[in-house]
């Protein structure tokens, strides 16, 4: 079971991923409503009101996630976090999380003990993930079992993980994101575009 907390594009984006790739999916959002609408577009996703799965996926804007974190609370204790977020400022020239943190550690601040949060899918565009096509994913996280299970549910929907190194490197991969943000508003033009690794010879 894969449980993903969010309503927005990349919430559905990564559910449909997921779903057709055979993994049981649950959606989670503050209006019912809207959660159960999105899980009838899917086809074949279930509603939950509190995470079920092992993986959870958090695909809420930043501003809210570790609000999200800590209402879900012991919910989500020993279970593996995936941090989709951006904490881009509203110019998006910068953050705006503290100097020298990352949203993911923000993230991890707000989590229950044995909650383990793993960076991931932040540098990819919904349309583009939805798409189907074979990407590179890169993650960054602290313990070493989250990172391969979260890898192990990467390769399951075709997609390739690039393991960055320890949770602090999401700073790094946050960077990345606002890097396509720049390419988006100043040479690319649009976000049918992804950044990945061509390893040579």
């Amino acid at each position: 079971m894969i449980s993903i907390i969010g309503l927005g594009t990349m919430a559905g984006a990564l559910a449909g991923r997921a779903l057709a790739s055979g993994h049981a999916v649950e959606i989670i959002g503050r209006d019912p409503a809207k959660a159960k609408e999105l899980a009838a577009t899917l086809g074949g996703a279930t509603v939950g009101t509190a995470p079920a799965g092992d993986i959870v996926i958090l695909a809420v804007p930043y501003a809210s996630a570790a609000a999200v974190v800590s209402e879900y609370g012991d919910a989500l204790r020993g279970k593996v976090i995936i941090d989709i977020t951006n904490p881009v400022n509203a110019d998006l020239t910068g953050f705006v999380t503290p100097e020298g943190s990352s949203g993911a550690q923000e993230i991890a601040k707000a989590a229950p003990a044995g909650a383990q949060v793993v960076k991931a899918f932040n540098t990819l565009y919904s349309q583009v993930l939805a798409a189907g096509r074979p990407l590179d994913v890169f993650i960054a996280g602290d313990d070493e079992q989250a990172k391969a299970s979260v890898s192990a549910f990467i390769e399951s929907l075709g997609l390739r993980p690039m393991d960055t190194g320890s949770l602090p490197m999401a700073r790094t991969l946050e960077n990345a994101a606002l890097l396509m943000l720049g390419l988006v508003a100043h040479s690319v033009k649009h976000t049918d575009f992804f950044l990945g690794v061509t390893i040579l010879g």
